[in-house]
């Protein structure tokens, strides 16, 4: 149970607003290799290919992070494994400006990805200290920050690592994440986990098996979060492909452009979550679940058209960022003892689900075109507006 000082802990408009922006510097650091890949290639003298494994050896160490990380914040004190994953994570940042190698630098994207989890252990903590009431909203203004830096960070690493070599973005990445631990020391709330010294290590990972059985609405959340996830991945894997062909024949610099677009579904996160806190989530859910299958129509229609391009993605990112702010909204309201291995759950399923869809929709494309690849969006879609609708109303 809460104690009574953590039932009077009220999350303060700047402690969120702290907890959006540690979301945002934490998850950057997951996506500042995609823009360097080619200089990384250069620097060690390997193909293009070999330097690729890096940020697959990223995303790989995230989805490690969330099933082995996470389910430690319901069995010890928060806090001090949040300040832990930042320490841990200045050292594996650090470790990669100092590779000598290639087979470091491996090591230690695996690494930074692993200790990048941050966000989804301070999305818990935000959920468990907010009033039921505002308790979307919240989760929606930690999304925003989360999203802005993944939009921005290739922005940032791109332009730094042009200008300073790529390398350079690490010790600043070093230097932010140096700040951050030492505000978050004084400035985080302490929360003691609710199961403390019932369960061990061993028997948290286990019991993540059955939490869909034991809370249907996790398996609802999942599958949708997996297909939402899977037409996001896949619209974005193929769109540099998609932008350098005809008719557009675009450089880097102006596809780099696109991923700005992404900053309209962080600013509507909050929104999102205000509509899930005055309605409910599922209610959210379906309505965005409905807006990416437009923004996928869109993609069909005027897909060779820059207009019709900006135009899907505005639509598709407002949907997939709204629903996943609905969706953590949901999920996080199950179980106060379980939260982070719940959010382990749904996160390591919506991950699978974007890698799936990121292949899917490369294969897609390379076989039958723009419109081959627009299948799965409508595909993906069907099914997650099927698995909504036999839901019924829960939630």
């Amino acid at each position: 149970m809460e104690s009574q000082s953590e039932k009077s802990v009220k999350l303060s408009g700047k402690m969120i607003a702290l907890m959006a922006a540690a979301s945002g510097i934490a998850v950057a650091n997951i996506y500042y290799i995609q823009p360097l890949l080619n200089s990384v290639a250069e620097h060690f003298n390997i193909a293009g290919s070999q330097a690729s494994l890096l940020a697959t050896l990223t995303q790989t160490g995230y989805a490690l992070g969330l099933f082995f990380i996470l389910p430690i914040a319901d069995l010890t004190e928060r806090k001090k494994l949040i300040l832990t994953m930042i320490f841990l994570s200045v050292l594996s940042l650090l470790g990669m400006y100092l590779s000598p190698n290639f087979i470091l630098a491996c090591i230690a994207c695996l690494a930074v990805g692993i200790t990048s989890v941050i966000p989804q252990l301070l999305l818990p903590l935000c959920a468990k200290l907010s009033d039921e009431r505002v308790r979307g909203k919240n989760i929606g203004h930690i999304m925003s920050g989360l999203l802005t830096g993944v939009v921005l960070s290739r922005v940032v690493s791109g332009t730094v690592g042009k200008y300073f070599g790529w390398k350079s973005i690490y010790i600043i990445a070093v230097a932010f994440m140096a700040i951050l631990f030492t505000v978050l020391k004084f400035t985080l709330p302490a929360c003691t986990a609710e199961e403390k010294g019932s369960l061990d290590y061993a028997s948290s990972l286990k019991s993540m098996f059955s939490l869909p059985s034991k809370f249907p609405v996790i398996r609802e959340a999942a599958v949708n979060g997996a297909m939402i996830l899977a037409a996001f991945s896949a619209f974005w894997t193929v769109l540099t492909f998609h932008l350098q062909g005809s008719p557009f024949y675009f450089g880097t610099n102006i596809i780099g452009l696109f991923g700005i677009l992404g900053v309209s579904g962080a600013l509507f996160a909050p929104f999102a979550g205000k509509i899930s806190d005055k309605k409910s989530p599922k209610y959210t859910v379906g309505i965005n679940i409905i807006i990416i299958f437009i923004s996928y129509l869109c993609f069909i229609a005027f897909g060779f058209k820059v207009w019709g391009l900006i135009a899907g993605v505005i639509l598709l990112d407002m949907g997939v960022n709204s629903c996943n702010v609905a969706n953590h909204a949901r999920i996080q309201s199950l179980s106060e003892s379980e939260r982070n291995r719940i959010t382990s759950v749904y996160m390591v399923t919506m991950f699978a689900g974007g890698a799936v869809g990121s292949y899917l929709g490369a294969a897609l494309y390379n076989h039958f075109g723009w419109y081959g690849f627009c299948c799965i969006g409508i595909a993906t879609q069907t099914i997650a507006g099927a698995v909504h609708i036999m839901g019924g109303k829960k939630r």
